[in-house]
């Protein structure tokens, strides 16, 4: 914003400047200055719309590859092809830190899946040094419940394996305590996976309740009660999964992002 507004002020130039707020926090006086200097404001979701002193001009949601991302023309046998247990699975993406809440999704699962032989719980992301303590207790909790079969840590993948993976689950978790975006929920909506998500970031301007999945408020007790009806119809879960694929497609691919974005940039002109 500064180089823009120096240029402008300085040299006259004849531009117009757009600021686009991601940020869910409180705007530092400064920085809120130098928003009102901005010719537009584009906010990326309602959460981050609600820190703005006045609000945004227009919101315009990141987009993800529709077409990296997208279901599997057979599910179970691309399940088949992981090698896992079970026949459906419940996946959770991303670094493993206490943010990302993981330890919500284990709490949930230990009283559902002893009577879910069906479901096997699958996790990826990177685990960092300072984050291995938090991650050992959560499959503490899994062994000390005698459910390590049902329970599966694949390790930090590269990219160009995610969405394979997450093309082969049928519901996917994501619980963050906090979140900027989240652009787990749309890749995993975009590959015909319903959804089971905290109230963060973007999530609840994403998920269609009782359409896509459901997205929860970080009480544990609403997280068991939503994830047990859930696991209890896997044809809803199959239901929700076509219906999130579609709404992704329409909504939320990285095209639709980027013409919104020049339409309207042009209009500033």
């Amino acid at each position: 914003m500064i180089q823009a507004l120096l240029l402008k002020w300085i040299f006259r130039a004849k531009l117009k400047i757009a600021f686009t707020s991601t940020a869910q926090r409180h705007h530092s006086r400064f920085t809120k200055f130098l928003m009102r200097q901005m010719d537009s404001i584009i906010s990326t979701c309602s959460a981050a719309a609600s820190y703005l002193e006045t609000p945004p001009d227009i919101i315009i949601p990141h987009g993800i590859d529709t077409h990296t991302f997208h279901p599997a023309e057979n599910r179970e046998d691309c399940w088949r092809e992981l090698g896992l247990p079970g026949r459906f699975g419940i996946g959770i993406f991303g670094r493993i830190r206490p943010q990302k809440g993981l330890d919500r999704l284990i709490d949930a699962v230990i009283p559902l899946l002893p009577n879910q032989p069906d479901f096997t719980v699958v996790i990826t992301g990177q685990i960092q040094r300072q984050d291995q303590a938090y991650f050992d207790m959560q499959m503490q909790k899994i062994k000390q419940a005698g459910l390590e079969a049902q329970v599966h840590y694949l390790g930090e993948l590269p990219f160009a394996e995610i969405p394979k993976i997450m093309r082969s689950m049928s519901l996917v978790a994501a619980f963050s305590r906090n979140e900027g975006f989240g652009l787990t929920v749309i890749e995993a909506m975009a590959s015909g996976a319903a959804v089971i998500a905290s109230d963060a970031g973007a999530w609840p301007d994403i998920i269609r309740q009782s359409v896509d999945g459901y997205c929860v408020s970080g009480d544990q007790q609403a997280i068991n009660s939503r994830l047990k009806s859930l696991l209890d119809s896997p044809q809803l879960l199959l239901e929700m999964g076509a219906e999130a694929r579609q709404h992704a497609e329409q909504h939320y691919s990285i095209d639709r992002e980027a013409q919104q974005l020049t339409d309207h940039l042009l209009s500033l002109q």
